[in-house]
């Protein structure tokens, strides 16, 4: 009976076109369509999925953030996560609050809960920091495991396939253990109105980031935020020839 936390996050929708702020202190938010880190929705649903197996018995979702947090906390109960906890800040997620002070939060409420499998998103994709997984093994001295594509289970000993550069690796693990989740592990379901309204059930504690009582550091400025350069138009050639010409003349290719 092992009980699981899982870390989700708000981020800007990944199919919003995200407009950089005139001052170039970040990006705009006003108005703008907000939805779970599409990583840490797979963590939820591989954790569902240990669940049903009887691998773990309870999953918790915490989610550091501000009171719109809250929509992503309903969703990962929505999901299939038991019990939430909601950590209220007003930093902003992907400028003012970093991944040291995140891995502190979660080792606090790791050690406080006797959590023995902790699941995330292999990185959020506003700040795509990839950061949180590697650092709270480091602070544990717990094994981890990133860029999961697999988990199968057999008495206790989890084999993980994760994605390197040159393929696919196979890794075991017996807990505790850390695991970050790729984008091939699985596609999470989508939630029905009987566990939408199931989820308004299921219990929230929220706590002030300051009351936690955990290192609150930022080690890293954001000094400006800028939108990557346009690529030039594509240009048609004739033949052969004049293709040859432009990469060695233009192009500077050959």
């Amino acid at each position: 009976t092992m009980k699981a936390l899982v870390g989700v996050k708000r981020v800007i929708d990944y199919t919003v076109k995200i407009r950089v702020k005139g001052d170039k202190s970040g990006v705009e938010k006003a108005s703008t369509k907000f939805s779970m880190n599409p990583f840490c929705e797979i963590a939820v649903e591989e954790a569902v999925r240990m669940k049903e197996k009887g691998l773990i018995s309870h999953i918790t979702s915490i989610s550091i953030g501000d009171k719109s947090s809250s929509e992503t906390i309903k969703s990962s109960l929505a999901l299939g996560a038991d019990e939430a906890i909601h950590i209220l800040t007003n930093d902003p997620l992907d400028t003012g609050l970093s991944s040291l002070t995140v891995m502190n939060v979660l080792k606090h409420f790791v050690q406080k809960n006797d959590y023995k499998v902790v699941i995330l998103g292999k990185q959020s994709i506003d700040s795509d920091f990839n950061h949180t997984a590697q650092m709270l093994s480091g602070a544990l001295s717990w094994p981890v495991v990133t860029f999961a594509s697999e988990v199968k289970a057999e008495n206790n000993k989890f084999t993980i396939t994760k994605e390197i550069d040159t393929g696919l690796q196979k890794l075991s693990v017996q807990p505790p253990f850390i695991m970050s989740c790729d984008l091939r592990l699985n596609t999470p379901r989508y939630t029905t109105l009987k566990n939408i309204t199931a989820a308004k059930k299921k219990p929230v504690q929220t706590i002030k980031l300051e009351e936690v009582g955990v290192e609150i550091v930022n080690p890293v400025k954001v000094l400006s935020v800028e939108t990557p350069p346009t690529k030039p138009a594509g240009v048609k050639v004739a033949d052969v020839d004049e293709l040859i010409n432009k990469l060695k003349n233009e192009a500077k290719l050959i």
